[in-house]
């Protein structure tokens, strides 16, 4: 599996928290299942990803790419061994978030 900064860990450690206190365990399985695939094509591809969330084109940065799984935007280091930087629910308000 593709190894988190603890950023991103905290952030889909918040997603989670946030869930689980709604009682949504389908959002939670959502989560999961959003960033397996992410972590599936990122493996399979790194060069693959954007290089920012298309509604936001300003947080592009280098050696940062970006991809969207499920309901999620998923943003990852683009160095020889690929980490997941961060992750977003795609109606939050990711510039104020990065």
């Amino acid at each position: 599996m593709i190894a988190f900064t603890p950023e991103a860990r905290q952030q889909v450690s918040d997603l989670r928290q946030y869930y689980e206190e709604r009682d949504r365990p389908a959002a939670i399985r959502g989560l999961s299942d959003a960033l397996e695939a992410a972590w599936k094509r990122i493996v399979a591809n790194p060069a693959a990803g954007l290089a920012a969330p298309r509604p936001y084109p300003a947080l592009a940065s280098r050696g940062r790419a970006w991809i969207k799984s499920g309901r999620y935007w998923i943003a990852y280091s683009t160095t020889d061994t690929p980490v997941i930087v961060g992750v977003f629910y795609d109606a939050a308000d990711i510039p104020n978030r990065v």
